[in-house]
């Protein structure tokens, strides 16, 4: 990848992903006819919203990016199906899609970072796929929790 963008613009970038993510949640949330689904993407939009304000925190200090924790994969969202998109959605469902949508997109930087010349936009990268992916396994997490409703 030939490197014609600076952080500013992959920091941008990548506050529009975390919006595009935030109007999706919103869509389903106000589409979904059961309340704990609704909830979830309720939930989940706002979450976007708080990794927006990461992303902006980033943009005046990408070593922010360095210090994330490498998150556990539990594979789930790779094991699982992928859900029908419909207002009948249940909560797994959601929560299914959701850890698919952040699996997505932490796919998306690493592709990015090892397209990467430059250094800094390759750890850039790398730390934004690992945000993502802290997203995606606190999603299983949650995914677990419902497919064994005795720890509920």
């Amino acid at each position: 990848m030939k490197d014609s963008m600076d952080i500013y613009t992959i920091m941008k970038m990548a506050i529009e992903r975390e919006d595009e993510s935030y109007v999706f949640y919103s869509d389903v949330a106000k589409r979904v006819q059961d309340q704990a689904t609704r909830n979830t993407f309720l939930k989940l939009a706002k979450d976007e919203l708080g990794h927006k304000d990461f992303i902006d925190k980033c943009v005046r200090d990408p070593n922010l990016l360095q210090n994330l924790p490498v998150p556990q994969n539990w594979k789930l969202s790779e094991a699982t199906k992928d859900p029908v998109l419909s207002v009948e959605m249940t909560p797994k469902d959601a929560i299914t899609l959701a850890m698919k949508k952040e699996q997505g997109t932490a796919e998306f930087y690493s592709t990015l970072a090892g397209g990467a010349v430059d250094s800094t936009y390759r750890e850039t990268f790398k730390g934004l796929a690992t945000m993502e992916l802290g997203h995606k396994a606190r999603l299983e997490s949650i995914f677990m929790d419902m497919g064994f409703p005795e720890v509920w």
